[in-house]
């Protein structure tokens, strides 16, 4: 006996040491319990979420206080769950042997008997269902209940309790079986919720009704509720909601992720996106692409600023979220592309800052420049040239010769720097890269980087770094790029109907009811199509084309984005006063001559044109550009054409065109081979090795400007 006792004693010894070194910790708040989610909930501006998780851990968003749940609910949880939950000490001991009972009758495990405070034991402490897991649940319960109160406990349980499809807590649950709001439920979906607790797969509502009817009546009569309430609770339906379609932002929110540096530590992050403009938005460009898939488009992007705040209200991607087409979870906002003419408001812009004004004439004739190892004809998009045209038309008719002539004004390297002023990275190659035809968009950017560089023009040359995280300032990031006065003028140029008539018409679909700055791009092969404007308050920038880099059937900036870009307009517009464009107070109007760009002497036929103050021009405004051999250029390969005697075959040489030209001697092979009085020359062609250069005498006292020497060959 004594021997029996003592086994007794050790064994029992043994099981508390067991027991003590096997307890996990009680943690120390209910409330913070959880830690750092895997990932967070997005809220619009409005607070309405954007995305919806249920990746972590804890139910971490959806969440309500105790006195937020309606009474009958709590009261039917407790009945069903843990009838004396408020007598107990963390373990029913009674309900424990009853359910002993049961089983052993049974034959096997029908009952657990776990209270609502073992269940959260069992939540904050996962383990394998076993009978020493339950051992332990019951000591770590009557410890929690030792740091906590019931009221904590039962709180932290309505939140946390699973369901299915990885929903945690009664306010989840209910979004999920009912998509309303838990305050909203009747009788019959609260005892639902609370009969679900038990098995979700076996109470399903739509595939096990019978079963879940079933329980619920029984709860109800648990209850002990008056016949009139119950009759009245099975007369219910229940009433079984999809949930609501929301517009797709998951590239947005996948783009703020990418933010983390400037997003705080909680579970819900607020951001700037409006989620009524987000879906007027999706279902605008959506409604475009589908009219335009007959002509091969595929895919399309939105990016709609408050370039007040510079805050990002929209963000789309063609067809977002829709399973039948193609490649759109690829961020189109962020995916670079050719912007074509969408880069010339910028590339003016840096003209106009150094030196050149709204008047300056532009020779828009025939011009030819190396590409590779040949020769590229530049032409306008209709084919048409217009000979000597202002600034002002050159770029609101988007004409490509005077935008070259511009480019080589500027330089490739100085207008890069320039656009990465503005926030364009993508274009991170030498300028040799690009070369003059940088003036027409033949590097790649993104959608995301051309809008951020067109609010620094909606700003009056002022930089801001877009944001989508409410609360974001970032304003130590802020700088000045350009002065109000060339911002406010590229501006009006953008906006001015009769600068862009030569091309575009006056019925052009660019002309918007409100003065806003356009501009449409389109890139070689009709591969892709751009619209960018700005009004008073918005920026909003399009792109259509195809994201595995295939040809639309001729879809331009003007015929495929500008209408989504029109419509977004009338949508940002519809419930405000909208303003005129800033005008700098420093710009004055002067009438010019219409032929040259001077000021009117009463001689021309004349035009109204605004200047910087102190700008206005007082002799001669045709564009000067750096001197240089254009033809030939460098490692340049030319070959007879046998269709011509080779006594009658020439190649002109040509130097950069400008007015004040005087002389022109042309050397090859360091032998004066001619001289001419203006910018070209015609070369009898010779097969064989050459090196070319040429010697440059100004109109005045100007020394002679000697050009580089460059090498071609002739097969």
């Amino acid at each position: 006996m004594r021997v029996l006792l003592a086994g007794l004693l050790i064994a029992g010894l043994l099981l508390a040491i067991a027991t003590f070194v096997s307890m996990r910790p009680i943690p120390d708040s209910l409330t913070e319990h959880g830690g750092v989610p895997n990932k967070r909930v997005y809220l619009d501006r409005y607070g309405e979420r954007l995305n919806v998780t249920y990746e972590n851990r804890w139910n971490l968003q959806q969440r309500i206080s105790l006195h937020q749940a309606p009474e009958f609910l709590v009261e039917a949880i407790l009945i069903s769950e843990d009838k004396r939950f408020f007598e107990h000490a963390g373990v029913d001991w009674l309900a424990r042997l009853n359910a002993l009972r049961q089983n052993l009758f049974a034959g096997k495990v029908h009952r657990g008997a776990s209270t609502i405070t073992e269940q959260v034991v069992r939540m904050i402490h996962p383990r394998p269902r076993v009978l020493w897991s339950r051992w332990l649940e019951g000591f770590e319960a009557m410890a929690l209940e030792r740091r906590f109160s019931k009221l904590e406990i039962l709180e932290f349980y309505l939140n946390q309790v699973p369901y299915g499809a990885r929903r945690r807590g009664v306010k989840q649950a209910a979004s999920l079986y009912f998509d309303r709001d838990i305050s909203t439920l009747s009788k019959k979906e609260m005892l639902a919720l609370a009969v679900l607790l038990r098995s979700p797969r076996w109470f399903d509502p739509l595939r096990q009704s019978g079963n879940l009817q079933a329980a619920i009546d029984r709860l109800a009569r648990r209850l002990q509720l008056p016949r009139p309430e119950l009759a009245a609770i099975a007369a219910q339906k229940l009433a079984l909601g999809e949930p609501v379609k929301r517009p797709d932002a998951s590239h947005f929110v996948r783009f703020v992720e990418s933010e983390r540096n400037h997003v705080g530590g909680g579970a819900e992050v607020g951001t700037t996106i409006d989620l009524e403009l987000q879906s007027k938005a999706q279902a605008i460009l959506d409604n475009r692409l589908e009219r335009l898939r007959q002509r091969n488009v595929g895919n399309g992007a939105v990016l709609v600023i408050d370039h007040e705040s510079n805050q990002i209200l929209s963000w789309v991607v063609g067809y977002a979220g829709k399973r039948d087409r193609k490649y759109n979870k690829i961020d189109a906002v962020l995916a670079r592309r050719q912007p074509g003419s969408a880069l010339k408001p910028l590339l003016y812009a840096n003209a106009l800052r150094d030196g050149w004004t709204a008047a300056t004439m532009l020779d828009d004739s025939p011009l030819e420049l190396r590409v590779g190892r040949g020769l590229h004809s530049f032409r306008n998009y209709n084919r048409d040239h217009y000979g000597p045209v202002s600034l002002r038309e050159a770029l609101g008719n988007s004409l490509n010769i005077p935008a070259v002539r511009a480019i080589q004004y500027v330089g490739a390297g100085p207008f890069l720097t320039f656009l990465d002023d503005l926030g364009i990275k993508s274009l991170s190659g030498h300028p040799d890269i690009y070369g003059d035809g940088l003036a027409l968009g033949n590097g790649e950017l993104s959608l995301y980087e051309l809008v951020q560089a067109y609010t620094v023009l909606a700003r009056m040359g002022d930089y801001k770094p877009l944001t989508g995280i409410a609360g974001d300032e970032r304003k130590n990031q802020s700088y000045r790029v350009l002065s109000e006065d060339i911002a406010s003028l590229v501006a009006d140029i953008l906006s001015d109907p009769a600068a862009r008539e030569k091309e575009f018409g006056w019925d052009s679909v660019l002309n918007l009811s409100h003065q806003t700055a356009v501009k449409t791009g389109t890139s070689n092969d009709y591969r892709d199509a751009w619209a960018v404007g700005f009004n008073d308050r918005h920026t909003v920038g399009v792109w259509i084309g195809n994201l595995d880099y295939s040809e639309m059937d001729e879809v331009t900036g003007s015929s495929g984005a500008a209408l989504v870009m029109r419509s977004l307009f009338s949508e940002l517009n519809r419930y405000r006063e909208v303003k005129p464009l800033f005008l700098s107070s420093n710009l004055e109007t002067h009438k010019v001559c219409i032929d040259n760009g001077l000021l009117a002497n009463g001689d021309c036929e004349t035009r109204d044109e605004w200047f910087v103050a102190g700008t206005e021009p007082r002799g001669q405004v045709q564009a000067t550009s750096e001197i240089r051999l254009q033809k030939p250029s460098w490692d340049l390969l030319l070959a007879m054409d046998p269709r011509i005697p080779d006594q009658h075959e020439y190649f002109e040489f040509a130097v950069s065109d400008r007015a004040d030209i005087a002389e022109v001697r042309w050397f090859v092979n360091d032998q004066l081979v001619g001289a001419t009085s203006g910018a070209t020359y015609s070369w009898k062609v010779a097969r064989g090795q050459y090196r070319a250069r040429a010697e440059v005498r100004l109109t005045g006292s100007a020394p002679v400007i000697e050009t580089e020497t460059v090498s071609y060959r002739v097969n």
